[in-house]
C-alpha cells in the first residue's frame, strides 16, 4: 500500500528538505558494474513485515539475474529517515517513497537525483507508462523517480444493503449518490446513526479531497500555478453537495458516528463491518476484505462523477510508491539498474502488485494475465488504463496544500466556514503564501 496514512511524515519531511543543498544534476550517468566487478546495492523503503518480505523476494530475483549485484534491503525507513541520510552523508543506493506528494521538494532541492540522463542513455520508453504516474513522478521537468507501484480509488459497496434497499446498480451520479446513501442509511430509536450510507465527512476513513476532486473535475491549481480553490467551479460544487448530505445526516450525529468508527486500516474498518454501505477506498482494500471480512458481500465500481459532468465518469484518483536514487548514492551506477528493474521489468512488477495488492505501474504489467483480476479487483485495473486517471497534485511544498485543504474541509463541514466563496479565496491566499515562502 502506498503512503497517505498521516501528515506527520510529509511535514518533517518538508523541513528536512528545505534544508538540503541542490545539487547540480551529473549529466554524465554513472556506467553500470563491469563483468566480474562485485557490488553492494542498499535500499530503503517504508515496508515492514508481510510487506518488506514481498519486496526481498523480488530483490532475490534481481540478485539471481545479476550475481555480482549484492541488495542489502532495509525496511521501515520513510522519507524523513531518508532524507536524514542523506544530509548525512550516508544515503542508500535506492530509495523507494510511498509518498509521491512529497516529489516536488526531493526533485527541487537535488536530494534525488534527475534520472534523466539514465533514462536518455539507455532509451527508456515512457510510454510504457500511464500519463498520471509520469505526472506524479516529476516536477517542472525534471524526473527525479519512477512509478513502481499504484494506488487508485473507486467506490465500494455493501450488496446485501442493497438489496435490502431494493437498489439493482451502484450510483454514478453525485445526487444518485446522495439519495442512495440517504435510502441505505439506518436510524437508530434515539436518532443516532447505527447505518451511514455513505459518510460525507473528509479527512474520515479514505474520504481526503484529493479522493473526492476529480469526480468534480476540480483542479488544485490554474496555468500559472496558482491555487485555484476559489477560481475552480467544481471545488463549489463539491463542499455545497457536501454540505447538503451533512445536513441530512445533522453534524453532530456524523461527529459522534464517526467518533465510533474502527482504524482505516484495521479489522474494525467500518466498510469492513457493515456500519457503511458505501465508501470510497483503493484497491488495497480488497486484500484487507479477503483477510478480514470474508464473508462480506461487495461490489465496486467508479466513483460517482458531479450531475453535470457525465464525461468524467471512469475517472480516479492514483498515487503510487516511487523509486529513485539519492544525492551522493556511492552505487549509482548499479543503483540505476535495480531501479529500472522494479520500475519496467514485467516479472518485477506483476510479483510486487500481487504481493502487494497494488496495481502495476506500466501497461505491459497491468494487462499481464497473471495479474489477480476478482471481480472487485478488476475495477480498478480499469480505471488504471483509463485515460481520464486523475494523478495526486504537484506541489513545491510537500503535502503542506493538501493539509491546508483538507483543514479548511473539516471546519466547512462541521460550520465554522461562514461564507464558502470567502473561506475558498482566504484557502487559496494561505497555500500561495506557503508556496512562496517554500520556494
Amino acid at each position: 500500500m502506498t503512503g497517505w496514512r498521516g501528515w506527520a511524515a510529509g511535514i518533517a519531511v518538508a523541513v528536512a528538505v528545505s534544508s538540503c543543498t541542490a545539487g547540480t544534476p551529473d549529466e554524465r550517468p554513472q556506467p553500470p558494474p563491469a563483468p566480474g566487478e562485485k557490488v553492494t546495492v542498499t535500499v530503503s523503503s517504508p515496508f515492514t513485515d508481510r510487506e518488506l518480505g514481498v519486496l526481498d523476494r523480488v530483490l532475490d530475483q534481481f540478485h539471481a539475474r545479476h550475481p555480482d549485484i549484492t541488495v542489502v534491503s532495509r525496511g521501515s525507513q520513510d522519507d524523513d529517515k531518508i532524507t536524514q541520510a542523506i544530509r548525512g552523508g550516508n544515503p542508500p543506493d535506492v530509495a523507494i517513497s510511498a509518498d509521491p506528494i512529497n516529489l516536488g521538494e526531493l526533485c527541487d532541492s537535488g536530494a534525488w537525483q534527475d534520472l534523466g540522463p539514465y533514462l536518455r542513455r539507455d532509451r527508456v520508453d515512457l510510454g510504457a507508462f500511464p500519463r498520471a504516474v509520469l505526472e506524479y513522478t516529476q516536477y517542472r521537468g525534471e524526473r527525479c523517480a519512477l512509478p513502481m507501484l499504484a494506488d487508485v480509488y473507486g467506490l465500494y459497496y455493501n450488496t446485501d444493503a442493497f438489496a435490502r434497499a431494493g437498489i439493482d446498480h451502484p450510483p454514478r451520479t453525485t445526487s444518485e449518490l446522495a439519495e442512495t446513501a440517504k435510502r441505505l442509511t439506518e436510524f437508530n430509536p434515539d436518532g443516532s446513526i447505527r447505518v451511514a450510507g455513505f459518510v460525507p465527512f473528509l479527512a474520515t476513513q479514505a474520504n481526503h479531497p484529493w479522493n473526492w476532486a476529480p469526480h468534480w473535475g476540480a483542479r488544485w491549481t490554474d496555468a500559472q500555478g496558482r491555487s485555484a480553490f476559489a477560481r475552480d467551479p467544481g471545488w463549489r460544487e463539491m463542499f455545497r453537495w457536501q454540505r447538503d448530505l451533512v445536513d441530512f445526516y445533522g453534524a453532530d450525529r456524523l461527529t459522534r458516528f464517526v467518533a465510533g468508527l474502527g482504524q482505516q486500516y484495521s479489522a474494525d474498518n467500518a466498510f469492513q463491518r457493515g456500519r457503511v454501505a458505501m465508501a470510497v477506498d483503493g484497491e488495497y482494500r480488497t486484500g484487507f476484505i479477503a483477510d478480514q471480512a470474508p464473508r462480506l458481500h461487495y461490489a465496486t465500481a467508479p466513483f460517482p462523477v458531479a450531475d453535470d459532468r457525465p464525461d468524467l465518469y471512469g475517472t480516479g484518483f492514483a498515487t503510487g510508491t516511487v523509486i529513485g536514487i539519492p544525492r551522493g548514492a556511492e552505487n549509482a551506477g548499479a543503483a540505476w539498474e535495480l531501479v529500472r528493474y522494479l520500475s519496467t521489468d514485467t516479472d518485477a512488477l506483476v510479483a510486487l502488485g500481487n504481493g502487494l495488492e497494488n496495481v502495476p505501474t506500466t501497461t505491459a504489467a497491468l494487462r499481464d494475465p497473471r495479474v489477480a483480476r476478482t471481480p472487485q479487483y478488476r475495477t480498478f485495473l480499469d480505471l488504471f488504463d483509463s485515460p481520464r486517471l486523475t494523478p495526486s497534485p504537484p506541489s513545491p511544498n510537500g503535502d503542506a496544500s493538501l493539509k491546508a485543504a483538507e483543514d479548511f474541509a473539516v471546519r466547512w463541514q462541521t460550520g465554522r466556514v461562514p461564507d464558502l466563496g470567502r473561506g475558498l479565496r482566504e484557502l487559496d491566499e494561505q497555500i500561495d503564501a506557503a508556496k512562496r515562502v517554500g520556494g
